[in-house]
């Protein structure tokens, strides 16, 4: 040690400063900026990096780096300037240096004899005005007239200027020192002067203006002999030569069809297509129109009051075609068998008091029924009565005319409004289509769609919203009147198609309001009972509406798919126990597979309700190749609901259609009877069974699916307890069954490979080596080598970025401190320049106080 430190001692004196001799000395490390990583423990054969830190000289270094390179680009932020390189042929190999000069100095010459500003007036261009030029336009060539009305307008003469404006003088004088020499006499005076040249000027324009007007005269005369003589200078052909030359060609097919074409009529506009609303605008106005009608022939009014009545006329009255002034013709009528000339008609007021009158005399009769002078009762009235004696029992019979009245009254109440109110509560509209017929139900209910269209009024879209909810509820009161009217439900559903179609929202929260009402009182049941039956049928419409109001192909609805889930809910919680039951179930099914035709979707409660419908219809099970699940039971009082011993009600029995009626409830039957209804839900459920083949044919498992069925079906032929018909039904079914191809292998265990016999090889183990992971292969490790280094790297940038945001927040924080520094610096500027201005006023004010 001691040779070393006298070694590194020998090249400088004791006391010289470093760098003295030898070059410069390496600044010593500041002691607080030494960070020091210490190991736990050292490892032989480990090489230790960044043992020994200095944050703070990074730090420094960092901070230098961002302020060279963040900063600047934080200060440019809002700045877009580029540097582009126009020089011509900078940047082409192709053209050599000395055409690049030439070129360039061509371009600059080019440059340099442009004009520089539109607005520079300088330059050596000429400029135009008309055509004609400004310098010339400036020399102020052109003579101004404003006296004349001539060609030679704005032209005065020399003395008259010269006489008004000065500068004549010159002239005056030469002209006096002219009379002067001729005559001898003395020189006029100015005003003279004045007064003669004013003469000669108006004495030259009336020998212009007559010239003109004789210039007018020879151009009229000129006129009317070249008229007289064009006539004859125009030259006719003669007929003779027309004819003897040559003939005009015939034109050809295409000239023809072009002429045809130019002629043909063209398609007339059509009137423009009616929008929603004008069209219900139409129809309101056109029911309102046919109510009134039907209204005042239930009253028996006129048909219209304000037209005139017709005026009796006098056979003798030839209708010559006299044209009055005015008609002052009477009005002939017979009262109380005289006969009666009535007042000149002041208009319809007179007639209607002389009506008011009359009607008030008449004892006999209604008020409705009296008839004016003018009606033909009045006309056919006794006229021999000479002493005014009452009529007789067959005068006061009404008249045909009369009757025909009254009937048309009684028509007119028995007809059916054309216009009706939105209903407001269900009340209403139920006594509205009671007591009617199903078609006079079905045209109130179209009408008041029609007269509360949404494009009428404001409020009309909410009544339309509750009628899609009263129908609805009306639909279920048909269902479960007795017997039920499917009839009318069929004809209503197309109404509530149209509000659906109309109000989507509001039909959707109608129907889920319904099925929502109808599965609680199920899930009640099954809570206290433990089991639920099937619902009414009005339950069973509102699934089948559900499903012809939306669409039942969607993946997820907020009607359909509810409504599937209540379907399913009643296909595995609802025990059948009946026939009425068995009718319900078969019309669920039926109702699923409607909803599922287009998306084929796999519904396991359909195939388990059909499997326990086979089931208890079928003898001598033998149970193999399937199993019962809940609602339906193996054994019990309804394992054998559909089973039919009778030979003869088997040979009786002809297919048919099942009536949705017993759903609603079955009378009293005979045994042959029950045994038909049995084998008509046997039949149904074979064609729901084949529905099922053929829209499921397709699944990969539909071989497992159908397995059950098959069974059934296989033992069901076997018994030959059914009809014949049903027999062939199953064999076309099994037939349909086993043409389905297989669409997967069974499973089957992999052969294995032979045992290779044990050789005597070395066993080859991989040394450990540390820092590696092992355990995996070359591949595995690259790639969580690779992991490992993207954590690294996303870590150091994520570190380098909130450092960046943090030195940029420290920058803007200085820009906000410098900013308000230099404020309150003026600010306190300011204070001070005023209070200097103020104490210099105090004292310029205390000093003249002083004074």
């Amino acid at each position: 040690m001691g040779k070393a430190r006298s070694a590194g001692a020998r090249g400088r004196a004791p006391g010289a400063p470093a760098g003295a001799r030898g070059g410069r000395a390496r600044p010593s490390a500041n002691p607080f900026e030494v960070k020091v990583n210490r190991q736990k423990f050292q490892v032989l054969g480990r090489k230790t990096r960044h043992d020994v830190g200095l944050p703070g000289v990074s730090r420094a270094r960092a901070l230098q780096k961002r302020t060279q390179t963040l900063l600047k680009e934080y200060k440019e932020r809002d700045k877009s300037n580029v540097f582009r390189d126009k020089r011509f042929g900078e940047y082409n190999s192709n053209i050599s240096p000395e055409e690049k000069m030439m070129k360039r100095f061509a371009l600059e010459q080019q440059r340099q004899h442009e004009k520089k500003s539109i607005y520079n007036l300088n330059e050596d261009e000429e400029l135009t005005h008309y055509g004609q030029s400004l310098a010339d336009i400036e020399k102020h060539n052109d003579i101004v007239d404003s006296d004349s009305d001539a060609e030679d307008r704005g032209v005065l003469s020399a003395e008259l200027t010269a006489a008004h404006f000065g500068g004549g003088g010159g002239l005056l004088h030469k002209k006096t020192s002219q009379q002067q020499g001729e005559e001898g006499e003395q020189p006029k005076s100015r005003r003279e002067l004045i007064e003669e040249l004013i003469a000669k000027s108006k004495q030259e324009k009336r020998e212009r203006q007559s010239q003109r007007e004789d210039a007018l005269e020879l151009t009229e005369k000129l006129d009317q002999d070249w008229k007289e003589i064009q006539t004859l200078l125009a030259r006719k052909t003669p007929k003779s030569e027309s004819k003897g030359g040559k003939e005009k060609p015939k034109p050809d097919a295409y000239d023809m069809m072009v002429r045809e074409l130019g002629f043909e009529m063209k398609a007339q506009p059509s009137n423009r297509m009616k929008t929603e609303e004008e069209l219900a605008q139409e129809e309101q106005e056109r029911l309102e129109g046919l109510e009134a009608e039907r209204l005042r022939r239930m009253l028996g009014k006129e048909e219209d009051e304000h037209i005139k009545r017709p005026k009796h006329t006098s056979a003798d009255d030839l209708s010559d075609g006299f044209v009055l002034d005015k008609d002052d013709r009477r009005l002939l009528s017979y009262k109380d068998g005289k006969m009666n000339v009535e007042e000149e008609p002041s208009g319809e007021a007179s007639s209607s008091e002389s009506e008011e009158e009359e009607g008030k005399g008449s004892s006999a009769g209604d008020p409705e029924e009296s008839d004016g002078p003018d009606s033909p009762s009045g006309l056919e009235s006794d006229v021999e009565s000479k002493d005014g004696s009452e009529r007789t029992q067959e005068e006061r019979r009404p008249n045909p005319g009369e009757r025909s009245t009254a009937d048309d009254r009684e028509a007119a109440r028995a007809e059916l409004p054309y216009t009706f109110a939105a209903p407001k509560s269900y009340e209403e509209l139920k006594s509205l289509l009671s007591g009617r017929s199903m078609e006079e139900q079905l045209l109130v209910v179209e009408r008041i769609q029609k007269c509360n269209h949404p494009s009428l009024a404001v409020g009309n879209k909410a009544k339309l919203e509750k009628l899609f909810g009263f129908l609805l509820e009306y639909v279920g009161d048909l269902a479960t009147s007795d017997p039920p009217d499917l009839g009318g439900i069929d004809k209503l559903v197309v109404q509530l198609y149209n509000l659906c179609q109309m109000f989507p929202e509001a039909a959707s929260s109608a129907v889920k309001f319904v099925l929502r009402d109808a599965m609680h009182d199920m899930e009640g049941m099954v809570e206290t009972t433990g089991r639920a039956a099937f619902p009414g049928l009005d339950v069973l419409i509102y699934l089948k509406i559900a499903g012809i109001l939306f669409p039942t192909s969607d993946f997820w609805h907020p009607v359909v798919t509810p409504a599937l889930l209540c379907l399913s809910q009643l296909l595995t919680k609802c025990p059948v126990q009946s026939l009425q039951d068995v009718v319900k179930g078969l019309f669920v099914c039926c109702v699923f597979l409607d909803y599922v035709s287009l998306s084929q979707r796999f519904i396991p409660e359909l195939i388990n309700f059909l499997v326990g419908i086979l089931y208890i219809a079928t003898p001598n099970r033998q149970s193999q190749g399937y199993a019962l699940v809940h609602p339906f039971r193996a054994l019990g009082k309804s394992s054998e609901l559909l089973l039919v011993s009778d030979e003869e009600a088997t040979a009786t029995w002809h297919r048919r259609s099942l009536p949705l009626q017993w759903a609603g409830g079955l009378k009293a039957q005979t045994e042959t009877e029950a045994n038909h209804t049995r084998l008509s839900c046997l039949a149904v459920c074979l064609a729901l069974v084949r529905r099922c083949v053929t829209a499921y044919g397709t699944l990969p498992s539909f071989h497992d699916i159908v397995r059950p069925l098959r069974a059934l079906l296989t033992e069901h032929l076997a018994a030959r307890s059914c009809p014949p018909e049903l027999q062939e039904l199953s064999r076309s079914i099994l037939t349909e069954m086993e043409k389905q191809p297989k669409y997967y292998r069974p499973l089957v265990c992999e052969k294995s490979k032979p045992v290779p016999l044990k050789l005597f090889t070395p066993r080859l183990v991989k040394v450990l080596e540390f820092g590696k992971k092992q355990g995996c292969t070359k591949e595995e490790q690259e790639r969580k080598r690779l992991i490992h280094k993207h954590k690294r790297e996303f870590k150091g940038a994520v570190r380098e970025i909130r450092k960046d945001n943090q030195f940029l927040a420290w920058m803007q924080l200085s820009e906000i401190m410098e900013r308000d520094a230099e404020r309150k610096r003026k600010v306190k500027q300011l204070f001070n320049t005023l209070a200097t201005q103020e104490g210099e006023w105090k004292a310029l004010k205390r000093k003249k106080f002083k004074k």
